[in-house]
């Protein structure tokens, strides 16, 4: 029924100004081309789109909001996302090791952070 059906990812924001500057200016998306709706940010980030709308309810996901896949240069993204002022998060994982702010479980790479209203996101790679 919904095997043809592209998902979107939608990120709540508080501030859609405030999260267009974090979406933007640190983590380096642009605008996707095409209709926008009113109010709201749509990015599109390796074919899909990531969908940004201000909500009363942003921030209040305690779970994973986004992943990412970003393959065998994880190590190298997360270098330059820390230098751009984003913080990383750190879980208790079993099975898995903490190198950096990778969470590391052979071969697989994870890094969480979240966006300046606390919506969650995983980098993902090898």
């Amino acid at each position: 029924m919904l095997s043809n059906a592209t998902p979107i990812a939608t990120v709540a924001v508080r501030d859609l100004d405030a999260a267009r500057a974090f979406y933007e200016g640190t983590l380096g998306l642009a605008l996707a081309e095409g209709h926008q709706e009113p109010g709201t940010a749509t990015y599109r980030a390796g074919g899909a789109p990531l969908l940004v709308y201000p909500s009363d309810f942003a921030g209040t996901n305690r779970a994973t909001a986004v992943t990412w896949d970003v393959g065998e240069g994880i190590a190298a993204l997360v270098a330059e996302l820390r230098g751009r002022g984003v913080a990383f998060l750190h879980y208790d994982m079993p099975g898995s090791r903490l190198d950096g702010d990778l969470h590391v479980s052979d071969p697989m790479k994870i890094a969480w952070f979240a966006d300046p209203d606390g919506n969650i996101h995983a980098l993902v790679g090898a």
